[in-house]
């Protein structure tokens, strides 16, 4: 299991895992770690950009060019060439503005406030005022602000799919223990900063903040790197030096011609300028500024964050795509894909079962499909309900009709439902085989039973036998529309496309055949 390190060595003593910081030594913090600003707030000046685009030899060559036409006072032309640097000059203010935007995009994921413990009381602060030590606690459906661990909750379950792309829901356990925290600490006692909590309440311990953070990683691989020039770019400045060179230097000999035939200087200087005019080749940096321009149009209207105009050359090179499965060539949504029924029972009667014990206000994708899938649910009212636990790993409600009869309904992993079921062992056997099938082709399944209760029955006491087994359910990621024809796109000119995915390897056989990918029989490495 991965482990992650602890920084006991910055952390504030506490006596406690559940004790918060004192304001003096959230100060102390403060001031050691500086701000939570896991997206960075301070952006790229203007005159960094104005000074990265004059070291640009083509804007340069443009200038010149513009000033000799203008020493032959052909202003028209002059005047023309000085337009043309404005797409140069306004390709990097629109992707210096772009970027920035998408920057703040990065920023929706996170949470802007955090329920801090400090001196003893729950105070409400700016997630940014954050430091490491700090409690935090975290309700269902609001973002962790920051990377920390768990150390109190139960029934925990997060939304990860801003760091792993995955949809399924990731089960979390709070730290056991008292006293000092250990050196590190497995993945499932971690909250993470733009990771959403779907579950149970969390308290956090924080412990990394900032671009410390793994969003803040994130961000700032996204944000920053090398601004290497492209190969043709590259031809493109050897050449311009190359033809300024030679213009100079026949321009040079034009010039000492003209003098020592007895013409005067100025003669001299129009007729070395005139002939540079004409050799050097002004539509190069200007067709190139274009063709970049027309590139960058059309990747926005793609949705494509592209930092650099000579992106648009490195993509027609490209060779190989890597691509990762779920939210990128599936959708990224738990939907029902197919159900079950036990004897006796339709499709929608299953769904209507294992829609009582779902709450549609939970953050759960699963019972966030459940509830679409079924619609209007039958009137009745919920008296008491027993949360999803990784020790459980079943979730039961008990309802009550209009004329008040009591029945509870559950739901989880198939084997626990069966369990708790009625059945004989061959009916038993038969259900662990559908099981196990549906399992090797990837898709999420939950076994779901009902019971009927007497009147009077102890609502604090949750039901844990004599269930009646109603079905299962099955769901799974979809293909996004377009994908199969953007596979093919590629295929045909030329490229490789590999997938990549953390699923079971029957799944990402299953999805490459749906999409096209390695014909009907793809090769699948684990």
């Amino acid at each position: 299991m991965t482990q992650r390190r602890i920084p006991t060595d910055t952390l504030p003593g506490v006596d406690a895992r559940t004790q918060g910081l004192s304001t003096q030594q959230a100060e102390a913090q403060h001031s050691a770690c500086g701000w939570n600003d896991i997206v960075p707030q301070v952006t790229r000046s203007w005159w960094g950009i104005a000074r990265d685009t004059a070291s640009d030899p083509m804007l340069w060559f443009l200038a010149l060019t513009a000033g000799l036409f203008g020493l032959l006072g052909q202003m028209t032309e002059a005047l023309t060439l000085l337009l043309a640097m404005l797409p140069l000059l306004g390709m990097d203010a629109y992707l210096h503005l772009r970027t920035t935007a998408s920057s703040a995009g990065l920023a929706s994921r996170l949470a802007s406030s955090a329920e801090c413990l400090r001196d003893g009381q729950w105070q409400k602060m700016a997630a940014r005022a954050l430091v490491p030590g700090d409690l935090v606690r975290v309700q269902p459906g609001e973002y962790f602000p920051a990377d920390g661990l768990l150390v109190q909750g139960s029934g925990l379950q997060v939304d990860e799919s801003t760091l792993t792309g995955e949809s399924l829901p990731v089960a979390k356990r709070a730290l056991e223990g008292e006293g000092a925290l250990p050196p590190s600490a497995a993945e499932v006692h971690w909250g993470t900063a733009g990771t959403r909590l779907l579950t149970g309440t969390a308290w956090l311990r924080v412990l990394w903040i900032g671009q410390d953070t793994r969003y803040g990683e994130i961000v700032r691989t996204a944000t920053e790197g090398s601004h290497e020039a492209t190969p043709l770019q590259k031809a493109i400045r050897e050449l311009v030096v190359i033809l300024l060179g030679v213009a100079l230097i026949v321009c040079a000999v034009l010039a000492l011609v003209r003098l020592w035939q007895g013409h005067g200087w100025m003669d001299a200087l129009l007729s070395a300028v005139t002939l540079a005019v004409a050799a050097i080749p002004e539509e190069f940096p200007v067709v190139y500024t274009f063709f970049l321009g027309a590139g960058v149009f059309r990747l926005a209207k793609k949705h494509a964050l592209v930092r650099r105009a000579v992106a648009v050359e490195n993509i027609g090179r490209v060779s190989c795509i890597l691509s990762d499965k779920t939210g990128t060539i599936t959708a990224g949504a738990l939907v029902l894909s197919q159900q079950m029924p036990a004897a006796g029972l339709d499709a929608r009667g299953v769904l209507e079962v294992a829609c009582r014990a779902a709450r549609p206000d939970s953050g759960d994708p699963m019972d966030q499909a459940l509830h679409q899938a079924l619609g209007p649910a039958a009137p009745g009212e919920q008296r008491a309900a027993f949360p999803f636990t990784e020790a459980r790993r079943r979730e039961t409600a008990i309802w009550s009709n209009e004329a008040g009869a009591l029945a509870a309904y559950v739901k989880g992993a198939p084997e626990t439902i069966l369990s708790l079921c009625v059945l004989s062992d061959g009916e038993r056997g038969h259900w662990l085989d559908l099981v196990n099938q549906h399992a090797q082709s990837g898709r999420k399944l939950i076994g779901c039973a009902w019971k009927a209760l007497p009147a009077g029955v102890a609502m604090a006491v949750e039901p844990d036998h004599g269930f009646q087994w109603a079905g299962l359910l099955a769901f799974e990621d979809p293909v996004r529309d377009g994908v199969r024809e953007a596979i093919a796109d590629c295929m045909a000119a030329g490229m490789r496309v590999i997938m990549v995915t953390g699923d079971h390897p029957a799944t990402a056989t299953a999805i490459a055949r749906a999409i096209g990918l390695g014909g009907a029989h793809p090769q699948t490495l684990v």
